[in-house]
């Protein structure tokens, strides 16, 4: 009897998802036709799940994970690509503007609303195979036996047993499953919190990102089909408690002059959400039959956009590892086998928890040496080329090691 087929006569399903989001779909999608059985264990039905009022940064690595999964074609249609970036800090007259005949791309980056991003990953993953959903589902007890874990999971009144090789957490920041391991954490709460919004404006152009940095925090601003951004304003948790009640003239109006009237006539569309922000980083990523990716593994701070392309980077990651070990006939839920997986991401990912954390701290204070030494940091980015090309690598995810599943490009 081969491994395989001992596999397949001990197990349910080679590894199990808990978490149904983009990252899990992600997960899920980079494993299509690979011969692993893939169980999604997601708490809210698809529709639900897909509804989500949020906009995400998409960095260029991220659309060439999408491209090489196959479900980029079916969601680039239905998202904003921005072709510059725009980089400013308050009242300081130089601004560095990044092009993409820097990158020698099309675009720096897009931005996919959550409804779009997960529904064409549902939708790619509808009838796969190898690939089954159990949703809405809970999952209630995890106990792990040594060749695989033994789970229960909740479908209403239902309870259905099922043992997997390995399991993944992809279940969010405050996820069940890293507490179940006793998985530790390390990093702090910062004092901002960040509101997010959707404007509508009349200018005609809408390809341009702005990360517009002030004295108490920065500005991320997003372009979005049909003339929208989406804005995410970083301030102390007072400040942007009050930004959020405010009524919504007098909100435009502050908006307005934090950008300095760039986008012209500006309306609301939809609610001000309000979220704390955190930078967290767990002591580790496996343990036997375990794995954590996206926010379940790490957390950093919005600025620049970054969160969700990590977790995006650590799905196809793992996919890759567990793509060989299956083609090799190794045991995919071993710690040898996971450990490989970590190695690669747990190291890059400090080096973005790290850059974002040095640029909240650096661009959210009035403290003069402080601001002179960031804005000699604008004109240095600004005029000298492999410093400005090294910041734009890291931010649009060419910094560090491509999955396999990108660099045939």
């Amino acid at each position: 009897m081969t491994f395989k087929e001992f596999c397949d006569k001990q197990f349910d399903a080679d590894l199990a998802i808990a978490g149904g989001g983009i990252v899990g779909a992600t997960l899920a999608a980079a494993l299509k036709g690979s011969g692993l059985r893939v169980v999604i264990i997601e708490a809210q039905r698809p529709a639900q799940a897909k509804a989500r009022q949020r906009a995400y940064a998409l960095s260029v690595l991220s659309g060439r994970i999408f491209e090489q999964i196959g479900v980029w074609g079916q969601m680039l249609p239905q998202i904003a690509k921005f072709r510059r970036i725009s980089l400013s800090d308050a009242d300081y007259p130089q601004i560095v503007h990044f092009q993409p005949e820097e990158l020698a791309t099309e675009a720096l980056g897009y931005v996919g609303e959550h409804s779009v991003v997960l529904g064409q990953l549902q939708g790619f993953l509808a009838g796969a195979e190898n690939i089954e959903w159990l949703c809405p589902g809970q999952l209630v007890e995890v106990e792990e036996n040594g060749w695989g874990m033994n789970l229960t999971v909740a479908l209403g009144e239902e309870r259905r047993k099922l043992r997997t090789r390995l399991l993944v957490g992809a279940d969010g920041a405050r996820s069940h499953l890293r507490s179940w391991a006793g998985i530790k954490t390390k990093g702090w709460k910062y004092w901002q919190s960040c509101v997010t919004f959707t404007i509508r404006h009349d200018q005609p152009n809408n390809e341009t990102a702005y990360e517009r940095f002030g004295y108490s925090g920065p500005m991320g601003i997003l372009p979005l089909p049909g003339n929208r951004c989406q804005v995410v304003w970083t301030a102390p948790h007072g400040e942007a408690k009050a930004l959020q009640e405010l009524d919504s003239g007098e909100f435009l109006a502050r908006f307005k002059e934090r950008t300095a009237g760039v986008f012209g006539n500006v309306e609301l569309v939809g609610d001000r959400f309000l979220f704390p922000v955190q930078l967290m980083q767990c002591d580790r990523y496996i343990q036997n039959r375990l794995a954590l990716i996206g926010d379940a593994a790490h957390c950093c701070h919005p600025v620049g956009g970054q969160g969700l392309n990590l977790g995006i980077r650590d799905a196809a990651a793992l996919a890759e590892v567990l793509r060989q070990a299956q083609t090799q006939g190794e045991d995919i839920g071993s710690i040898a086998v996971l450990k490989r997986y970590e190695q690669w991401r747990r190291r890059e990912n400090w080096v973005i928890l790290g850059f974002t954390d040095f640029l909240d701290r650096m661009f959210s204070t009035a403290w003069w040496p402080v601001v002179t030494v960031r804005r000699w940091g604008i004109l240095m980015l600004k005029h000298i080329r492999p410093l400005k090309l090294f910041a734009l690598q890291l931010m649009t995810g060419l910094k560090g090691r491509a999955p396999q599943l990108v660099q045939s490009r």
